[in-house]
């Protein structure tokens, strides 16, 4: 068409095309050589390698899991970023909550997966996600200060069905002595005061329960409060009677606490809830939740990817078609439902399919996030091949993957590169 020779044109493509020959068409090539061969290359093994990629455990599992990723990974993707951008035209600070949402695709895979190993950190002190979970469910089902506590030596304590129960029943106007020992004093709750023994009353139970610990050798009375040492501030105490529970009673600040006179005669009991072990959150990285934990931080790099692709596609929606749904009754959800959809219906199949591609792809995060004790739960093709490749000597079961998972992208590309070219056609 310019007049150009055929010869010069070849010329200058010649660079592009020994780099496309070299980078992508040798490798492919090799792969598939190399995938029919045995693991020291030097043989022929037939289908062996690619029969392995059934057969196999860990591949079968990468698969299942390749599978959910597909399936969920662009969907959720694709539909927040369609809400992102739908609702970002109605509000004033749309384009600075567009660059918050697009701000992680300039981080790297790699940092992604550092940020989001700490985030699922299973310590909520250090872990954000375990943080939050932990203090909602604090808010409703509050955890016990004292898991460690336990008689010391001489108790009038003895353990009972996860808690403690008095070894002899409690009268009224005899205050009762209930020590505890093992917490240590910088894990004693905030209400926590100094100790104090408690005064008897006539008709009433009375007595103190505390930290029966004193710093230093040789230093305070064991069974009595002393000075420096502190209340069990919080101490749920029960009186028991014939097997049932007759009062009930909340120990101070200062450890001490008074129960009714028809608690005379009872044993009291520290029940089990006293000592139960703090909630530490759910084990986001564990065999169960690690995949889906990893969705989640692909969903956080490329919702902003497909917001901004389905924003740009929302610009040239004709406005006069909103305009006259709404003008004819229609509410919002029926506008959206039934207009906006529909006309960025081929957008957001562009969106979806170029996410499903770089899905099948996915290594970094599934190989950083995952802890060793749950990578083989999370495990996905190209990690599965990395391992295969490089760290189990078999290449050539490595070559099948690759070349499998070549297959798997090429429908997805044509009918990607086919969708773009009628758009442009359009």
């Amino acid at each position: 068409m310019t007049g150009t020779r055929r010869t010069v044109a070849a010329l200058f493509l010649l660079p592009a095309l020994v780099l496309l020959g070299a980078l992508v068409v040798y490798p492919i090539g090799y792969s598939v050589v190399r995938s029919f061969s045995n693991a020291s290359g030097d043989g022929f093994a037939g289908f062996d390698n690619y029969e392995a990629l059934f057969t196999d455990d860990g591949i079968r599992t990468a698969l299942k899991n390749n599978v959910l990723w597909v399936v969920f990974a662009p969907t959720v993707s694709t539909a927040l970023g369609l809400v992102f951008a739908v609702l970002t035209e109605r509000v004033r600070w749309g384009t600075a909550f567009k660059l918050v949402v697009f701000m992680p695709m300039a981080i790297s895979m790699l940092a992604a997966g550092i940020i989001f190993r700490l985030v699922y950190d299973q310590d909520p002190d250090k872990g954000v996600a375990n943080a939050v979970w932990v203090g909602v469910h604090d808010t409703f089902a509050r955890s016990s200060a004292f898991p460690k506590a336990h008689p010391g030596r001489e108790s009038p304590l003895v353990p009972r069905a996860g808690g403690f129960v008095t070894r002899a029943a409690v009268h009224a106007g005899r205050p009762v002595a209930l020590p505890l020992v093992g917490v240590a004093p910088d894990r004693m709750p905030d209400g926590a005061k100094r100790a104090a023994a408690a005064e008897p009353e006539p008709g009433r139970i009375t007595g103190t329960t505390w930290q029966d610990f004193t710093r230093g050798k040789g230093v305070g009375r064991p069974g009595a409060p002393d000075p420096s040492e502190l209340g069990y501030a919080g101490m749920r105490i029960e009186a028991v009677k014939d097997g049932e529970v007759v009062a009930t009673a909340t120990a101070g600040g200062d450890g001490t606490f008074t129960l009714p006179a028809k608690a005379d005669g009872a044993r009291l009991r520290l029940p089990a809830d006293n000592f139960k072990e703090p909630y530490d959150g759910v084990d986001w990285l564990g065999p169960a939740l690690v995949t889906p934990a990893v969705i989640v931080s692909y969903v956080w790099m490329w919702a902003g990817f497909a917001m901004v692709l389905i924003a740009a596609g929302l610009a040239g929606v004709p406005r006069e078609l909103l305009e006259a749904a709404r003008v004819d009754g229609a509410t919002e959800w029926q506008v959206f439902r039934r207009i906006t959809v529909p006309l960025l219906a081929p957008v957001l199949a562009v969106v979806a399919v170029t996410l499903m591609i770089n899905v099948l792809k996915v290594f970094d995060l599934v190989y950083i996030i995952a802890p060793g004790s749950s990578q083989d739960d999370a495990n996905v093709l190209a990690l599965e091949l990395y391992r295969k490749g490089f760290a189990e000597g078999q290449p050539g079961i490595a070559s099948a993957i690759a070349v499998f998972l070549l297959l798997l992208v090429i429908p997805v590309m044509l009918f990607n590169v086919r969708r773009l070219r009628r758009e442009v056609r359009r």
